[in-house]
């Protein structure tokens, strides 16, 4: 099991603040007339505003300020104890440093800090660009640590986005092998260094994607990152958001760049975007084949009495844990749900599998026959394409995994799937060795990196 399973959910989280300090402000404070341009985080105690809020579900007491352990001198420094495996006081050590009016950072190319731990170790996540509000501008890494205090870099890919960022730092750490031990950070800034360079970016994951899309839904870019070379030699790469990139069209016929740099479809047609980081064209691209406006799937036939549903808004459902739990570590599948013309769809993108959980309670499908789905691939279908679809039942005790439900898992293949056109799947339960506890469905596929589901139920 990953060592932190929901840290790729982190900037969704709720926040819980814990710590609230100031110091008299910087001369740095007072030279901007909008937004302070201080670099300074952390110098021996808290910059001007800064605040802590730890992340949900991470350690309330992981965080302190010492004077015991600091670099070169310096007075205190950021302390940092990330629990045990199973520790009643949070499952890993986890907060984000923001301000509450911003800082102009546009002069700056880093953040820079040193670091040490009790031992050597992988910090899963550290970063800047979450607070309270949309974190277009986030960017983070991991790093490795040891016993020696080491300067390390998170780049700023374009400075010119950051005239009024508020988060200013952020990490998250889980148990290494089930132990927990304690890092340190010292000399947090921001600064603007020559040290870093040769900077590259990619959209797509530097492929050149090519899409069916629909005039009413939105598209975004996917699958970005950026890498730049390190002082001492490492090309390392960094997690950033797509808001870093400015976009363009080749066809503003079909799809035009908006102020807000989101892409709109105007028209049929085939539109190249390219993706741009301070001027320099990242790798990858992607190619809209605009097919015109969207149509919802067809409307189901059955009575409402003879359906339990999961998801329509044609019936009433019933109540579902989620219907993308993210599985780490080997997950990818991203949900970019969306609704058009009142009808809301599923929209998984990047898809290997991913599950829809109904256990609370369980479904009793006993009286069903079928299991329904309306399913939309809005890319090419290749003859390697496949879906594989698991119903799970959960046995007498109604838990996954709890002992009485390993024999009841049924799969479903072989289903013929077409692009452009809403594919109606009706998959048989009568070979359910049990289905009075169901609680899962799982999808799984191959060639399917995109597509759109929609009522999803069991009928009689």
């Amino acid at each position: 099991m990953n060592k932190l399973n929901n840290i790729k959910a982190i900037g969704l989280l709720a926040f819980i603040i814990v710590v609230l300090a100031a110091c008299k402000p910087d001369e740095a404070d007072f030279k901007s007339p909008s937004f302070s341009n201080n670099p300074d985080v952390f110098m021996d105690d808290f910059s001007s505003g800064l605040q802590y809020a730890v992340f949900q579900g991470a350690s309330f007491s992981a965080f302190d300020v010492t004077s015991e352990v600091t670099y070169g001198g310096s007075a205190s420094a950021m302390r940092f104890a990330v629990p045990e495996v199973n520790s009643s006081d949070g499952s890993y050590a986890g907060g984000t440093f923001f301000v509450g009016d911003g800082r102009d950072l546009s002069g700056y190319n880093a953040l820079t800090f040193y670091a040490k731990a009790t031992k050597s170790a992988t910090i899963d996540a550290i970063g800047f660009g979450i607070s309270f509000g949309e974190d277009l501008y986030e960017v983070s890494t991991s790093i490795d640590v040891n016993t020696n205090w080491k300067k390390y870099y998170i780049p700023i890919p374009d400075a010119s986005k950051l005239s009024s960022e508020k988060g200013l730092l952020y990490f998250a750490e889980g148990p290494e092998n089930g132990l927990g031990y304690t890092f340190w950070l010292d000399e947090i800034k921001f600064e603007k260094t020559g040290l870093l360079a040769h900077p590259r970016a990619t959209i797509m994951g530097g492929d050149d994607v090519v899409k069916l899309a629909y005039q009413g839904i939105d598209v975004n870019i996917e699958n970005v990152s950026y890498s730049i070379n390190l002082p001492d030699g490492v090309f390392k790469d960094y997690n950033i958001q797509p808001g870093y990139f400015s976009l363009s069209s080749g066809n503003e016929s079909v799809v035009q760049i908006d102020a807000d740099n989101k892409i709109k479809i105007v028209g049929p047609g085939l539109a190249l975007i390219k993706g741009y980081i301070d001027g320099v064209e990242a790798d990858g691209s992607l190619t809209l084949n605009v097919q015109g406006s969207f149509s919802s799937a067809p409307a189901p036939i059955y009575d409402q009495a003879n359906v339990i549903s999961l998801y329509s808004d044609h019936y009433n459902n019933v109540p579902v844990d989620f219907f993308n739990g993210y599985w780490e570590p080997f997950q990818t599948t991203r949900s970019e749900d969306f609704a058009i013309n009142g009808d809301n769809i599923l929209n998984y993108v990047e898809f290997n599998f991913v599950g829809n959980q109904f256990s609370n309670p369980t479904v009793d499908a006993s009286a069903m026959t079928h299991l329904h789905l309306d399913l939309f691939i809005p890319v090419a279908v290749q003859s390697s394409t496949s879906l594989n679809i698991t119903i799970r039942d959960f046995g007498p005790d109604g838990t996954d995994g709890g002992g009485d439900d390993a024999d009841i898992i049924e799969s479903f293949t072989d289903l013929d799937l077409s692009s452009g056109v809403w594919n109606s799947i009706d998959i048989p339960l009568n070979g359910l060795s049990s289905k009075n506890a169901l609680g899962l469905l799982i999808y799984e596929g191959n060639e399917l990196p995109n597509f759109f589901l929609d009522n999803v139920f069991f009928y009689n």
